[in-house]
């Protein structure tokens, strides 16, 4: 009985553990996080945190991961109205938006622990909305693109509305730019299913 209660309680600690990774990067970046940082927030030694994470890399994906299980659709199921919905999702959490940024920003260095998740991660991501697009449109968008064309857009769009929120959430609605975005793919036409 105690081995049962031990494993949720891990659980739970680790998930603790990526919430707080989370706030520290966010606020300091990956390169200004530490496992000590971490480790302070959540009530552990440095050493009791390695016991999750035995590395700050491990801890990074990890982190990373998360966020992508947050945002999992099953993989053929998006289309572009929930795409419209995630982003108001992000609207509502901007540490995870501003963890997300940080480490996407800083992982086009060289040596970045984060770069081979993220090149990875993009490839899948324009498969994906290109198979969105083409669900939506067919062959040819409107405006004449090809799904594949306009897939690197729409990743653009989104990620780049993330950074412009964050610096001025006062001057940039998220989900209403996206909206209008989105309007502007189709071409004026309504998008989305009822």
């Amino acid at each position: 009985m105690t081995a049962g209660r031990a494993r949720p309680r891990g659980e739970e600690r680790r998930a603790e553990i990526l919430r707080a990774a989370l706030e520290v990067i966010a606020e300091r970046g990956y390169r200004g996080a530490s496992l000590g940082a971490v480790a302070e927030r959540v009530g552990l030694t440095q050493q009791g945190l390695m016991h999750y994470f035995p590395t700050k890399e491990a801890l990074l994906v990890a982190v990373l991961e998360a966020r992508d299980q947050w945002d999992a659709v099953p993989r053929g199921e998006w289309r572009l109205d929930l795409l419209g919905s995630l982003v108001e999702y992000n609207a509502m959490r901007p540490g995870v938006v501003q963890t997300f940024s940080a480490l996407l920003g800083e992982s086009v260095t060289d040596g970045h622990p984060a770069r081979a998740f993220f090149a990875g991660r993009y490839g899948t991501v324009r498969e994906s909305f290109a198979a969105v697009l083409r669900a939506e449109y067919g062959e040819r968008l409107p405006s004449g693109l090809t799904p594949e064309a306009a897939a690197p857009l729409l990743a653009a769009v989104m990620d780049g509305l993330q950074y412009q929120w964050l610096l001025d959430p006062d001057a940039v609605d998220m989900p209403e730019a996206f909206r209008a975005f989105l309007a502007l793919l189709g071409g004026g036409q309504e998008t989305g299913r009822d």
